[in-house]
């Protein structure tokens, strides 16, 4: 970079052929969502009786919240295993 250039270029424009999957398939799970949307409407059931004074159900509505966000989770991971889709776990140095 040269002196009192002001700064570096911009980056080139990305285009949607650099987000496509070589090769592979796109895999749907209804479950995955069908899970999250169960887990936010726990969750804003929980807050809201939060809110309105009923602590005992909201801390039933919350333990609730993480099972159902537990089984989200383990869909996720299960589901990309069935598939065969690869886990990669980022060690110390790797890049994604």
């Amino acid at each position: 970079m040269e002196k009192g250039s002001g700064g570096s270029a911009p980056p080139p424009p990305l285009h949607m052929e650099d987000f496509q999957l070589e090769g592979k398939k796109p895999v749907k799970n209804p479950f995955v969502p069908i899970g999250a949307l169960v887990t936010v409407g726990v969750l804003t059931a929980g807050l809201i009786s939060f809110r309105y004074g009923n602590s005992q159900l909201g801390q039933k509505l919350m333990r609730a919240r993480v099972v159902a966000q537990g089984a989200t989770v383990a869909l996720m991971i299960g589901s990309a295993y069935y598939y065969g889709d690869e886990i990669k776990l980022f060690k110390k140095g790797s890049s994604p």
